[in-house]
This record gives C-alpha cells, sequence and structure tokens, in this order.
C-alpha cells in the first residue's frame, strides 16, 4: 500500500469491489420493489382500500347516476323480504375483506333479531345492477330503512355490531321487544 491509499476498516482499500457491491444492493432493492408493487397493482376486486372499504365493479360503476336512493323495492335483489318490519340492506361482495368481516355480524343480526328486524345482504359483484338501483359508491354499504321503507342512514365501510345496534336504538327501534306471532 502506498501512502495516497488508505486501508478502510472492512479491509477493502477501495480499489476493487466496494462502490459496485452497495450498487448491487441498490439494483436489487429497488428489482424486490418493483415486483412487489406489480403484484399488488394487478390483484384483482378482492384488494380494498384502508378504511374498511372496497371498490365497486366496473361494471356497477359505469352504471351508477350519482343519486342516492331513497326508497328501495323491498324484493330487490330477489330476497325475500317481511313487511312492516325495520330493515337492514347490506350491499358487499363475498370477496371483499370488510364484507366478509361484516357477514357474521349480518348473520348473528338476522338469527338473532327475526321478526324485528330484517336483515338483507346484497352481493354487488354477483349482481352489479343492484349497487345503482341503491346509490352505492362503495362496499360495503350498509343502509337503514324504517317499516315503511324510507331510508333513515347510511354508513360505508365496515361498521361493527354495537354501532349497528346504536344506530337502530337513535332511531327509537326498540330490537329488545318480541313480536307478536
Amino acid at each position: 500500500m502506498n501512502s495516497t491509499e488508505e486501508k478502510k476498516p472492512d479491509g477493502d482499500s477501495g480499489s476493487c469491489c466496494g462502490g459496485k457491491t452497495k450498487w448491487i444492493w441498490v439494483v436489487l432493492a429497488l428489482a424486490l420493489g418493483v415486483i412487489v408493487f406489480g403484484k399488488l397493482a394487478t390483484k384483482g376486486p378482492s384488494v380494498c382500500r384502508s378504511g374498511g372499504i372496497c371498490p365497486l365493479p366496473a361494471a356497477a360503476v359505469a352504471t351508477h347516476t350519482g343519486q342516492t336512493a331513497t326508497a328501495v323495492p323491498r324484493a330487490a335483489a330477489g330476497a325475500p323480504v317481511a313487511a312492516n318490519l325495520p330493515r337492514l340492506v347490506d350491499l358487499g361482495a363475498g370477496k371483499c375483506i370488510p364484507c366478509k368481516l361484516m357477514a357474521p355480524i349480518l348473520e348473528e343480526l338476522k338469527q338473532t333479531f327475526a321478526g324485528r328486524l330484517e336483515v338483507q345482504f346484497i352481493d354487488v359483484w354477483v349482481n352489479p345492477d343492484e349497487a345503482p338501483k341503491y346509490g352505492v359508491k362503495i362496499i360495503p354499504t350498509q343502509i337503514f330503512y324504517d317499516a315503511a321503507g324510507k331510508e333513515l342512514f347510511r354508513h360505508e365501510g365496515f361498521f361493527a355490531r354495537e354501532d349497528i345496534l346504536a344506530k337502530w336504538k337513535e332511531f327509537g327501534v326498540d330490537l329488545t321487544a318480541t313480536s307478536a306471532p
């Protein structure tokens, strides 16, 4: 080693591979980032945004009028419905992550409050024509209707059981009373 060369702590004199190694790691990191980003960007509609919401399918978005529904026929999506009960309609999809989290809550509400509350799930990826009928922009969307079919409230995104029950209570719907046979 001559007097103009400095010895580096790792034993590399700086004349060989020290600079190349750093650039190899940078290139590898960038390549990995491109691969990961590419995989995430090409995922289908099952990828949901933070905050518990998912995009609608392109067919539903293309036909969306931008108007919010105030009353929707009770037989929407071909589901049998009971008359004169408050109704919770959840519009979502079977492969949407927040919608999957809502499914057991909706099923439990349907079972627990049978005869006092109608709970309906509509899969807008299977039935894309339903989203525009309800004025839905994102899923899941929960729509609360009174017994006469008038919309009281709507919520976009995941909605916990306790929050749903609190909202019904706010509207004066007593879910603890049993209905007459």
